[in-house]
């Protein structure tokens, strides 16, 4: 099935529209506890979580509503995307300071104690063993494509540690295949639409994506990869995320990454002048 340029245009149009009027509607509406959604950034300011939620939100409507995407790859990318957001925002709302990083919650596994990251990464894995099985049809293919989405997942949340950082990600990730054709690429268009409808926001620190908005959009771009890649694809992009899931906090904070040439000069663009790892 041939996808129009159009087809791409109006679903990341779509996605930061509809992103834009769930982050106006929660500003202007807050949700029930509103305080246990505000959040104290690195340069001891209030954020709220909003941009997040309304990402997550967003994206999930493109995709559902986006043309020339067959029904069973909307059930995932929607699915994934809404399920990894619900993970997220549990994580958000019950994540405890004590218990942080992938290897961390892990261990907690091992012991026999559930934490709420805990729950974020079996939610988030069996969310994107569910769309690959839907996606793909030999075994082998399906849980490359769970890894490949969960992977995604975390990765985004895993460098959502400045102001605009994973939004930015997801917008210079997704931009290339925002040249190809078909219906990952559609897929890819409602991610970056909706990263880069609040990007403005968390540049300004008045929201931030939050772990909700963070594995949402990054469960939403995985799917998208999911859908435009055959085995060999799949492979590469799962070595990719599992290095990376490896490499933990040595990538989110690490100077010498962020501090390189190019990185540092689009990391930084936009941001408020403060000392962020």
């Amino acid at each position: 099935m041939r996808i129009r340029r159009s087809g791409r245009l109006s679903a990341g149009a779509a996605a930061a529209a509809a992103t834009r009027a769930a982050y106006q509607q929660l500003r202007r509406y807050p949700p029930v506890e509103a305080r246990l959604w505000q959040r104290t950034n690195h340069a001891g300011r209030g954020v709220e979580l909003y941009g997040g939620l309304a990402a997550a939100a967003g994206a999930a409507a493109a995709m559902g509503l986006a043309g020339g995407v067959g029904v069973r790859t909307r059930l995932a990318a929607v699915g994934a995307a809404l399920a990894a957001g619900a993970c997220g925002a549990y994580d958000d709302q019950k994540g405890s300071p004590h218990v942080r990083g992938f290897a961390a919650h892990l261990g907690a596994l091992r012991a026999g104690r559930l934490t709420s990251g805990g729950v974020r990464l079996l939610g988030i894995g069996a969310a994107g063993l569910a769309a690959g099985a839907l996606l793909k049809a030999r075994p082998v293919d399906r849980l490359l494509a769970g890894t490949v989405i969960a992977g995604a997942a975390h990765a985004v949340n895993l460098i959502d540690v400045a102001p605009g950082r994973a939004a930015k990600a997801v917008i210079a990730a997704g931009a290339p295949a925002l040249l190809r054709k078909g219906p990952g690429a559609v897929l890819t268009a409602a991610s970056v639409g909706a990263a880069a409808a609040v990007l403005g926001d968390e540049l300004s620190e008045r929201t931030m994506l939050g772990d909700a908005g963070a594995h949402a959009l990054g469960a939403a771009l995985g799917t998208a990869i999911v859908t435009a890649n055959g085995r060999t694809g799949l492979v590469l992009h799962a070595a990719l995320l599992v290095v990376m899931t490896a490499a933990g906090d040595r990538i989110s904070t690490r100077g010498r990454l962020w501090n390189a040439p190019g990185i540092r000069h689009l990391d930084s663009w936009g941001r408020v002048a403060h000392p962020y790892g």
